[in-house]
């Protein structure tokens, strides 16, 4: 073979090698509620409905595997970017940047509205999660199924007052430093290597790549996402009180209400991200339930991570 033969493999070979991350062809954009939602709509437009939410901090590429799987079973996937992630703005430029859980909840139940989508199974992890279980527990009507990573996330403003044990109190180090004016203007100055060392501590054995970093991280540039996420952690330990118009969600969520439709609760068996034990939430699902622990060093960004496991959860939820 010839020198100029082989060093064309070779280039080839590294290219290929260092080629882009994925990425989805299509954000779509829809006004919803207080929103303007960045969204990904892919799939037969007649399948029945999976909504995918995304966590804390990362974005809509936690799904780029997944949604691919259920878009070839039949599914209509649509994964939204959060509140104050990527292509997501509020209408009104004056609006609080309000993170309680009630009003990420809200938000899903308004794009829901918006896209004429009587029901959907809800899918999750972190925030997403938490937004799926608050859904399926406050609006049950609307949700088909439920696929919970970490599993019955719903919590109060009186909860966050408890004391926990201080290995556990460690794990939320970044919530106490984000109670703070220093925690929110470093997270505001360095909210992209910050992100970064969440990422590599709630899932210690997820060996990502900068590219596979960057191409969510862009997703944290948002004008309104560090305000969001200083809301979203005070608001849980009582220093931002909440705004008004969910004062009657929130009561309902502090009961802790049972959770009725058919669920798949996971977890990943190296989630290094605070978590409750399976057992300690199990009796919370009252309906068709089932848990799985996915293996192999899983963490808590499930959905990237075990994408197969995910999908196959989403679609053997609708069976139970």
């Amino acid at each position: 073979m010839k020198k100029t033969s082989i060093l064309l493999l070779a280039a080839a070979a590294f290219t290929t090698a260092h080629a882009a991350p994925a990425t989805f062809q299509t954000i779509k954009q829809i006004n919803a509620g207080a929103l303007n939602v960045g969204y990904v709509d892919e799939g037969p437009a007649n399948g029945p409905v999976v909504i995918l939410l995304h966590g804390w901090p990362y974005d809509i590429y936690s799904y780029i595997d997944v949604v691919p799987m259920l878009t070839k079973a039949g599914y209509r996937v649509i994964v939204p970017y959060l509140r104050g992630y990527g292509t997501t703005r509020f209408l009104d430029p004056h609006a609080l940047r309000n993170g309680q859980p009630a009003a990420l909840a809200r938000d899903i139940v308004d794009l829901m509205d918006a896209l004429k989508i009587d029901k959907a199974t809800l899918a999750g992890y972190d925030w997403g999660a938490r937004t799926a279980d608050i859904v399926a527990a406050l609006w049950p009507q609307r949700v088909n199924g439920l696929v919970s990573v970490s599993g019955y996330l719903i919590g109060s403003q009186q909860a966050g007052k408890q004391p926990l044990p201080p290995a556990a109190e460690l794990q939320w180090w970044y919530q106490f430093y984000f109670a703070t004016e220093r925690g929110r203007l470093g997270y505001e100055k360095n909210h992209h290597d910050f992100a970064k060392l969440i990422w590599q501590t709630a899932s210690p054995k997820w060996r990502f790549d900068d590219a596979t970093y960057d191409r969510s991280a862009a997703a944290l540039d948002n004008p309104d996402h560090v305000a969001v996420t200083i809301y979203n952690y005070r608001w849980r330990m009582g220093l931002e009180r909440g705004e008004a118009k969910y004062d009657a969600l929130e009561a309902k969520l502090a009961t802790a209400p049972p959770i009725s439709v058919p669920t798949i609760t996971m977890e990943g068996d190296a989630n290094g991200a605070p978590h409750p034990e399976p057992a300690a939430y199990a009796q919370r699902f009252t309906g068709k339930y089932k848990h799985e622990t996915i293996s192999g060093g899983i963490g808590h960004n499930l959905p990237q991570e075990a994408p197969r496991a995910f999908a196959d959860a989403v679609i053997e939820v609708g069976r139970l």
